[in-house]
């Protein structure tokens, strides 16, 4: 799942950040409106967390942007303005949830987590494929009676995989998907980590496994 933090104030947009990477989430973070209708545009995200005291261009603008463009990505408004005709605005120019600042770290998770569910409908905490489950609430992968347990990036990248058996992911969309447009990392870390999950599911007994399709990218089949 990937998450896009527009929010001015630096330390908190850390902060936000730390709590979604913790929680298994990819974050990308700008710091003005501007920015954030860029970042829309050019990447797929799961959920935008918008602040609405942005400057260059607000975050009501912006929302209002993204939704003339016919996009219907959830959208959950952060603003320290509590008062109920600022909540009526934000979510009558399409914001699907409002959160006043200051808020508990808990809901702020509780609220992301379930907008991020409503965008792929009904999407299964615990995901089977062959003998293999996948435990989105635990980020453990099992097969009989056999338990691992899943860093952030291998879960990322095995939940994708699950969700979408058979289907062939590039390389770079898997860069982009799972570590980000701001990461660092060299695009060798996505063969990195499928590494780790194929030596995994060997560990495990699984009957299925991350397959290469020659020149097209990853796929995972029985």
């Amino acid at each position: 799942m990937r998450i896009l933090i527009a929010e001015d104030e630096v330390e908190l947009a850390k902060g936000l950040k730390f709590l979604l990477e913790k929680n298994k989430f990819t974050v990308d973070m700008v710091h003005d409106g501007a920015e954030a209708l860029t970042y829309v545009r050019g990447r797929d995200y799961d959920v935008v967390v918008l602040d609405i005291m942005l400057p260059k261009v607000n975050g009501l603008d912006v929302l209002r942007q993204i939704r003339e463009a016919g996009s219907g990505i959830p959208i959950l408004m952060l603003t320290a303005k509590a008062e109920i005709e600022d909540r009526v605005a934000g979510l009558e120019a399409g914001a699907d949830d409002y959160l006043p600042k200051p808020f508990a770290s808990p809901e702020f998770i509780a609220r992301v987590k379930a907008l991020s569910r409503r965008n792929a409908g009904y999407m299964d905490l615990c995901l089977t494929f062959g003998n293999v489950q996948l435990d989105c609430n635990r980020y453990e992968m099992a097969c009989k009676d056999r338990v691992v347990r899943l860093n952030n990036k291998e879960f990322q990248l095995m939940e994708l995989f699950m969700r979408n058996p058979r289907f062939v992911f590039s390389t770079a969309h898997l860069m982009d998907k799972i570590w980000g447009q701001d990461s660092e990392a060299d695009i060798s870390v996505v063969w990195t980590y499928v590494g780790f999950l194929r030596k995994k599911l060997k560990e495990l007994g699984a009957d299925i496994e991350i397959r290469t399709a020659r020149g097209a990218g990853y796929f995972l089949d029985v």
